[in-house]
């Protein structure tokens, strides 16, 4: 098991290695600039601390997008992938844990799979903790992390992790059922939960408590039962 961990409470949820916080969000807003037109969003920054010249022969030394299909497995190279301004907005959103350390070993280490639904998945899993990454590099100029996320993959390890509190672990588990459910409502799934720190679902801080059976927004004070809800509904 290893025990280097990527993961991290809501305070510390954007965290690059032993960089602080703000070095590594100005790291990530003065690196590469070049933005697509594809579906997965501009892409701004490079998983590599390398200058952009070395990235660029990487990326022009491979074969172009027009020549690959999703058949084609993607690079285990972190240095070659960039990151979307959708990834970016959700490394440091209270509630996610997902790290640029964590895209890293996923991509470098992690298990390999084809999902019907979002393409090219890395998974990788430290002290119970799987994180997932979504890639693509068939239609875009360079390989791009699409987005992530993470679940708990084995309850006890987690339960040990270090850094992770009771909260992290609840709002992991939570997120993970209000994702499955999509439209379908889930106060059943809500009511155990005790997640007292807010974190983020569309445009919503929200928190709940044992015996709630929803989850509730701390700026408008909507409740909502399912992932749909708080998607579809504005803030205010």
């Amino acid at each position: 098991m290893a025990t280097r961990r990527y993961g991290s409470g809501a305070d510390k949820a954007s965290d690059v290695g032993s960089r602080e916080p703000a070095t590594a969000a100005r790291d990530a807003s003065t690196a590469s600039t070049r933005r697509t037109s594809t579906d997965h969003g501009s892409v701004r920054t490079r998983l590599s601390s390398e200058e952009d010249g070395s990235a660029r022969t990487r990326s022009e030394s491979r074969p172009s997008a027009s020549r690959r299909s999703i058949a084609d497995p993607p690079v285990r190279d972190p240095e070659a992938y960039a990151l979307t301004d959708h990834v970016l907005e959700r490394i440091g959103q209270p509630g996610r844990y997902v790290t640029f350390e964590a895209v890293h070993e996923a991509i470098e280490t992690g298990q390999l799979r084809w999902n019907t639904s979002d393409g090219w998945r890395f998974a990788t899993v430290i002290d119970g903790i799987r994180y997932v990454i979504v890639v693509g590099d068939t239609e875009t100029p360079s390989p791009v992390v699409v987005t992530g996320w993470t679940e708990i993959a084995d309850r006890e390890d987690a339960d040990h992790a270090p850094g992770f509190d009771a909260t992290d672990l609840e709002t992991i588990r939570l997120r993970s059922d209000l994702s499955d459910a999509g439209d379908s409502q889930i106060p059943d799934r809500i009511g155990p939960r005790d997640v007292s720190r807010p974190f983020t679902v569309g445009d919503h801080h929200v928190h709940t408590a044992p015996g709630e059976r929803s989850v509730v927004c701390t700026d408008c004070g909507g409740r909502f039962r399912s992932k749909s809800a708080l998607r579809n509904r504005r803030c205010r």
